[in-house]
């Protein structure tokens, strides 16, 4: 018998389980409502081609009507492939636009070399992208940050930032005019992985960033995957945690009003000093 019916019954198990966990995401989260335009932001990576890809299926059996567009942010990056993207998202027949900024040449004239570039870049091309969705109607902003990302950004948070805090599915800009969702959120990178290989996405490196070995997240995400490799299920039991979150047993004052005291009948009080009288 042909390995290709195997591989064929394969691929469609995968395809079936990314589709059911990024449609649990947007349910959960109520990332899609009737009438949306979602901007999806192409990059040219294995994480973007796949939210792109399960977007589009899921939009043609979606109980609601909404719209795709694809938007990439060309940063001018020397020797980036111009025409991939466009020759790719017009096979595609997806309505796409291609935002033309020079962010490169002001990222390496700022960062010194050695230095990690990926916050001031990151902060450029989001003001471009969120500058293209106001002027265009755009109602959501879809990222393909996927599960361990968001548990890679937890530690990242902890470890250098003295923060708990990771990227949360769905999220308002700070001044409350976007709204940004993570439809992968649910998805481990290893089953995208698969997936974009599957597909055979025309891949773009980031030759900004991509050979910066020695950057935080790329310590983070080796420790990770040691972790994963002698304790299978731990990124999950991560994730999971973050969707079980206790405040009054953490010690933030700002989330838990640690002031309260449950009275001997029931009831709290402000004052600690009642129970003891």
């Amino acid at each position: 018998m042909s390995a290709v019916p195997d591989y064929s019954n394969n691929f469609k198990r995968l395809q079936a389980r990314l589709r059911s966990l990024a449609g649990k995401a947007i349910e959960d989260f109520r990332m899609i409502e009737a009438g949306d335009k979602v901007m999806v932001c192409l990059s040219g990576g294995k994480d973007s081609y796949t939210l792109l890809d399960i977007l589009m299926s899921l939009q043609r059996s979606a109980p609601v009507d909404f719209e795709l567009v694809a938007v990439n942010l060309d940063q001018k990056q020397p020797g980036f492939p111009e025409h991939v993207l466009p020759e790719y998202l017009k096979a595609l027949g997806v309505p796409f636009h291609i935002i033309e900024q020079d962010t490169y040449s002001v990222v390496k004239r700022v960062i010194p070399e050695g230095k990690t570039m990926c916050g001031l870049c990151s902060r450029l091309r989001r003001g471009a992208l969120y500058k293209y969705a106001a002027e265009n109607g755009v109602t959501k902003i879809a990222l393909g940050h996927h599960r361990d990302d968001i548990v890679e950004t937890l530690f990242l948070n902890m470890f250098f930032g003295g923060k708990l805090k990771a990227m949360p599915p769905k999220l308002h800009s700070e001044d409350g005019r976007h709204i940004v969702i993570r439809p992968l959120a649910y998805v481990a990178e290893s089953e995208i992985e698969r997936y974009a290989r599957a597909r055979e996405f025309p891949l773009i490196p980031c030759s900004l960033c991509g050979s910066q070995e020695n950057m935080q997240r790329v310590e983070i995400k080796k420790m990770l995957r040691e972790w994963e490799r002698q304790y299978p299920g731990r990124t999950e039991s991560i994730f999971s945690s973050l969707r079980n979150v206790v405040p009054s047993h953490l010690a933030d004052p700002a989330s838990f009003d640690f002031n309260k005291r449950p009275t001997p009948e029931g009831p709290v009080t402000n004052n600690p000093g009642e129970l003891f009288e």
